[in-house]
């Protein structure tokens, strides 16, 4: 499938203020495109914005790793009134500040932080996966309020040839060429029409609303979309699956996702086998006292201090740190098998996807043939019933096959930009699933 890159405003800042995007009680007035609604949506999502507060949330751990490469320092201060035989003393003051530095752990510290950095990496792939979710949950949405919309003007369309077929069985009536049952065929073929189209604008009105409860605005407002009216979808564009998969591999969330979370665990493993082997530290106090000199160990203004070398290394902790390394590796042979599920999920995935495009593509194709067919063969009948050569009925059914042909032609129509879409979530790179207006211009050059 041809990539047609367009650049989102995944912050949603770039093309809504936060404050502006937020403060909004009513859709934008005017038409908006999908790049619009995409980008609006970002800006109000909770779903979305909880998983970058999640993402933010594994970087700020990860860099709190950081802090065991650092010298811990501590200072202290005290101030102590003795009480004895009945009698109050003087105060007494001192104050402390003492320093440690890790040396050597054998690269426990080092495990430690790059388990934090890969959890970031997943969260920050999840964040990924929220936001492609979301943005295809809007394309569906989207779409559906497009199909909604070319399904009440078929339904118009079809009113006003069911009105010109009644009119046409009334002026033959009178003038005695036909039955009143033609009348009364037509009467009923215009009412069911009638009908339709009420139920076309239900649909649509059901489409809008899901549309803009994606966008966290009320069901009942009101919003104007652009209409894709590109062609696209022929053989040409299609990758092979090998291409679409070797695309997902390095482009998939949750592919990226598993494969940081076995990262995650292995280093976790690591750390909980380190966590045996000894460490050594630097430390180092100064303090400074000021005692009266009536009291035990007085000194006026004492300073001191000490300066050493700490090793220390876990002996026996009740069997805690074997069955630690135990639960490490079992949770990093789970990784292991959660990563390859995945993966034989997401070849699924993007199998499917891909076989369902092509479908589609063919579909469209079809139904392209199907309703030019209807569409002419209508008009062939309306001519003959009125030079008398075809009954009422004939053109009923010319009018029922019209019908058919024409929702078949709509559905397959944005089916296919859904289709293309699910091939794109299926290989973790949405963009080439969306066409902006200019793209669509050159297409149609």
């Amino acid at each position: 499938m041809k990539k047609i890159v367009l650049t989102l405003c995944f912050v949603p800042l770039a093309c809504f203020g936060m404050d502006d995007c937020m403060s909004l009680k009513t859709a934008p007035a005017g038409e908006l495109t999908l790049k619009q609604v995409i980008d609006l949506g970002l800006c109000r999502n909770p779903q979305t914005a909880a998983a970058y507060l999640a993402s933010e949330s594994a970087r700020f751990s990860k860099n709190a790793g950081y802090a065991n490469y650092l010298p811990n320092v501590s200072g202290s201060a005290s101030g102590s009134l003795p009480y004895r035989n009945e009698e109050w003393g003087d105060w007494s003051w001192g104050a402390s500040l003492s320093a440690s530095y890790l040396l050597f752990d054998f690269g426990k510290r080092l495990a430690d932080l790059n388990t934090l950095a890969a959890t970031w990496r997943a969260a920050g792939f999840d964040y990924d996966e929220s936001v492609q979710n979301y943005i295809y949950g809007i394309i569906g949405a989207y779409y559906a309020l497009l199909n909604a919309d070319a399904d009440v003007r078929s339904a118009t369309s079809l009113q006003a040839v069911a009105k010109t077929a009644r009119d046409t069985a009334q002026k033959k009536f009178k003038a005695g060429v036909v039955a009143r049952a033609d009348v009364l065929k037509a009467e009923t073929t215009l009412a069911s029409r009638d009908l339709d189209l009420e139920r076309a604008k239900n649909n649509r009105e059901i489409a809008k609303g899901t549309l803009l409860a994606k966008l966290s605005f009320s069901a009942a407002d009101d919003i104007q979309i652009a209409d894709m009216a590109s062609e696209f979808g022929s053989a040409a564009e299609n990758e092979s699956i090998d291409e679409l998969l070797a695309t997902a591999r390095s482009r998939r969330p949750d592919l990226l996702r598993a494969t940081a979370n076995t990262d995650a665990a292995w280093h976790r493993r690591n750390s909980s086998f380190l966590k045996n082997l000894p460490s050594i530290s630097a430390s180092g106090t100064l303090s400074w006292n000021d005692t009266p000199s009536e009291s035990f160990n007085a000194g006026n203004n004492h300073i001191s201090g000490s300066i050493g070398i700490r090793a220390s290394m876990p002996i026996f902790a009740g069997f805690a740190n074997m069955y630690g390394v135990r639960a490490a590796t079992a949770n990093y042979d789970r990784a292991l098998e959660t990563q390859r599920n995945t993966e034989d999920n997401a070849t699924l995935d993007v199998f499917s996807a891909y076989q369902n495009y092509k479908t589609a593509q063919k579909v469209l194709n079809q139904t392209k043939a199907l309703l030019a067919s209807a569409t002419e063969s209508e008009k062939v009948t309306a001519g003959m019933y009125k030079v008398g050569r075809a009954t009422m009925l004939d053109w009923q059914t010319a009018q029922s096959e019209l019908v058919d042909a024409e929702k078949q032609n709509n559905a397959a129509k944005y089916d296919l930009f859904i289709k293309r879409a699910a091939v794109a979530l299926a290989i973790g790179d949405i963009h080439a699933g969306l066409i902006t207006t200019q793209d669509m211009g050159k297409e149609n050059e």
